[in-house]
């Protein structure tokens, strides 16, 4: 199968019908054998009736149902985990990605040789109050990640090699930074093409500024588990022996203080009855608590069995087969 088309989505139903019909016309313009694999993310509205529609009459539709909103991220893990095609192309569902954009970016994967391309879109039909944002996130997002080239790390539009796809993990709202995770996954030909943007035709936006601040949020965890995932020990350990040390250091003045004291006669005084004891009491504790707490809470994490444990409650296979 030449290429996978992953759609997640959340109360898309008016844009479903022509986003497929879409897409069938560009893939018969240009030979490609194909599917369409459509993951429900929850919604509420009537997008999987459309689903299971449009697989009942088209054997290249394939549908996945969450019984809740869990994110894109985990739509696309389970859609990644379905896809066969050579090529996967992920977009959105509010038809502000354009199909016609695919044989382009199915041609920089099988030719150019890229591992991955990412959409550009370079004019934008979005209030300011996302497109401010975004250009924030992503320049702070080319400085952490080192991927230069990028203008756009959350565009929904873009192609992978299968074998991208089939090697990283995408979690909890890691979607907005496959680049980097491929990056560091060894896939590190990464590409960008410009590609139309086009004003929402249905229902609304879901983006929110909590969004914008859990990207930040995501872009730090991402940034330190691939700087020390498996070397927790480099950050945990040298801060935590550094506050150890100072202060083990700073209780050890004020002992040496308190005995040079006593010895020229002076009267003697415990050494708790100054507030530094208790400050170097506590930097040492901190210093402990962060060589030993710190990191094992995220390799507990990390190695989590429930991680992406998703409930589904329906599928449907190729040719409106349901599981």
């Amino acid at each position: 199968m030449d290429i996978s088309v992953v759609i997640p989505l959340y109360n898309e139903e008016e844009s479903l019908p022509e986003l497929y019909a879409w897409i069938e016309r560009v893939m018969k313009e240009n030979n490609f054998s194909y599917e369409v694999i459509f993951i429900n993310d929850g919604s509420t509205d009537g997008s999987w009736k459309v689903i299971s529609r449009l697989s009942e009459e088209h054997e290249c539709v394939k549908g996945i149902k969450f019984r809740r909103n869990y994110g894109k991220s985990p739509a696309l893990f389970c859609g990644f985990k379905e896809a066969q095609g050579d090529v996967v192309i992920t977009m959105d569902a509010d038809l502000q990605d354009s199909p016609d954009e695919i044989p382009e970016l199915y041609r920089m994967i099988t030719e150019d040789g890229y591992d991955l391309v990412s959409g550009y879109k370079q004019k934008r039909y979005d209030p300011l109050s996302k497109t401010i944002p975004t250009k924030l996130f992503n320049a702070t997002a080319r400085k952490i990640s080192g991927i230069k080239n990028l203008h756009d790390f959350n565009c929904g539009l873009k192609a992978y090699r299968k074998d991208v796809v089939k090697n990283i993990e995408v979690y909890g709202e890691m979607h907005r930074y496959i680049p980097y995770l491929a990056k560091n996954a060894g896939f590190d030909r990464i590409g960008e093409k410009v590609v139309h943007h086009q004003s929402r035709k249905y229902g609304k936006s879901k983006f929110g500024l909590n969004r914008f601040f859990n990207g930040y949020l995501d872009l730090i965890t991402l940034w330190f588990l691939s700087s020390f995932g498996r070397k927790p020990m480099h950050v945990f350990g040298f801060l935590g022996t550094i506050m150890f040390f100072i202060g083990f250091i700073a209780a050890a003045i004020i002992g040496i203080d308190k005995l040079v004291a006593v010895s020229n006669g002076q009267q003697m005084r415990l050494v708790t009855d100054t507030p530094y004891f208790y400050i170097s009491l506590t930097m040492m504790i901190i210093g402990t608590q962060l060589f030993l707490a710190g990191f094992l809470g995220d390799l507990i994490s990390r190695n989590s069995s429930d991680r992406n444990d998703y409930q589904i409650s329906e599928e449907i296979r190729c040719g409106g087969n349901r599981k």
